[in-house]
């Protein structure tokens, strides 16, 4: 992504709007302990029992780190994966009775059937070995429609709602971004499923012809964050294009707007279709980025572990400018913005609260870090 030229610029002065609306501050990070080093490109963690991670490599493998940060093996068993671009092995969530039922889902880039040049997202579960060295019954629950020849926009975030079903975000794979506004196709879209890859009967889009009944929202165009609210509301961050990074608050059969409507514009400048902001029946995002800041994991923190002043507070990742966003919240709207573990020069690609209440961030490099940050 690179910076809005003078074009957009004008354009977002005219509509009286500067940058993100609320500028940055600067704030002393808590003090950021490494927990386990040597992981390529690592892209979801999730917790496991006994102060256990599971880890996500892009290339296409998953370890388990231990409590002291020995980091595992390849587990065995996974699926066929295209490792490439920006896709491969991607987020990772344990199930909520994770302790009981050792379930995990995880989502990743799948090939077409038969070595062709097309792939999509998946979503499978798998059940982890009393050992943790391998999958057990896995099942791919969910497979993107159509595959497309594309190495971009594969989303794949995955959050568990309080009423157990599964959200998977789902990028429009960057050459087919018409498509996000059609509901007989997957791109662009988020969709909710059940765990065993069923269509809930409260779908917004079920029984509606022409409409496929796993869609919750439509018009996205390449989530790569995603979380829930404190209220239980599902929340997502989106890549813009040159400019234009969003966050939502999703709601059941909302359309938000891509390609449509943006505030970013095409690489190398230039209007994205009529270069508009707003259309009526297409939501407007809870707050975008001027210029793009790459926008990757996102939690929120509910712990007290950081203080009155953190808690409620929602942070997101930066890949391009390599710092974890605190984002302050007043009344639902963004207040304030503070960047965080800058001074590590590290794409953050994940962050999630732990069981200890801590917040964990996966740095995406060769030699990727997952980071534990203790308070002051």
């Amino acid at each position: 992504m690179f910076s809005l030229p003078l074009f957009g610029l004008i354009r977002m002065a005219a509509v009286g709007i500067v940058a993100a609306a609320t500028g940055f501050g600067v704030t002393a990070a808590p003090r950021p302990e490494t927990v386990a080093t040597g992981l390529e490109n690592p892209w979801g963690v999730t917790f496991l029992s006994s102060g256990r991670f599971l880890v996500t490599e892009r290339p296409g493998r998953m370890r388990v780190v231990e409590a002291d940060g020995k980091v595992g093996a390849p587990i065995a068993g996974l699926p066929a994966i295209v490792a490439g671009g920006q896709g491969g092995l991607l987020d990772v969530l344990a199930d909520s009775q994770f302790a009981s039922n050792r379930t995990i889902y995880f989502c990743y880039s799948e090939p077409e059937a038969g070595g062709g040049s097309t792939n999509s997202t998946a979503l499978a579960r798998a059940r982890l070995s009393a050992d943790r060295q391998r999958l057990e019954d896995m099942k791919i629950i969910f497979s993107q429609k159509p595959k497309v020849a594309s190495r971009n926009h594969f989303g794949c975030r995955i959050v568990e709602a309080r009423d157990g079903n599964l959200f998977l975000t789902l990028g429009e794979r960057f050459s087919r971004k018409e498509d996000a506004q059609k509901l007989d196709n997957h791109l662009g879209k988020i969709v909710r499923i059940g765990k065993n890859g069923t269509v809930p009967t409260d779908n917004p889009f079920v029984g509606r012809a022409g409409a496929l009944p796993e869609i919750w929202s439509y018009g996205h165009r390449n989530a790569q964050g995603a979380t829930l609210g404190p209220d239980g509301r599902l929340w997502e961050t989106e890549h813009g294009p040159q400019g234009g990074d969003e966050i939502n608050v999703p709601l059941a059969g909302r359309n938000y707007g891509w390609p449509v409507i943006t505030y970013g514009e095409n690489y190398g400048g230039g209007p994205i279709g009529d270069g508009i902001t707003a259309r009526a029946g297409m939501e407007q995002p809870l707050h975008y980025w001027v210029p793009s800041i790459a926008t990757s994991g996102m939690a929120f923190l509910t712990s007290d572990r950081y203080g009155a002043a953190w808690k409620g507070n929602l942070f997101v990742g930066s890949l391009k400018f390599a710092y974890l966003d605190r984002i302050e919240l007043r009344d639902g709207k963004i207040a304030a913005e503070h960047k965080l573990l800058s001074e590590g020069n590290a794409r953050i690609r994940d962050v999630k609260q732990g069981p200890d209440g801590l917040l964990y961030v996966l740095t995406d490099e060769a030699n990727g870090k997952l980071i534990r940050l203790l308070p002051d």
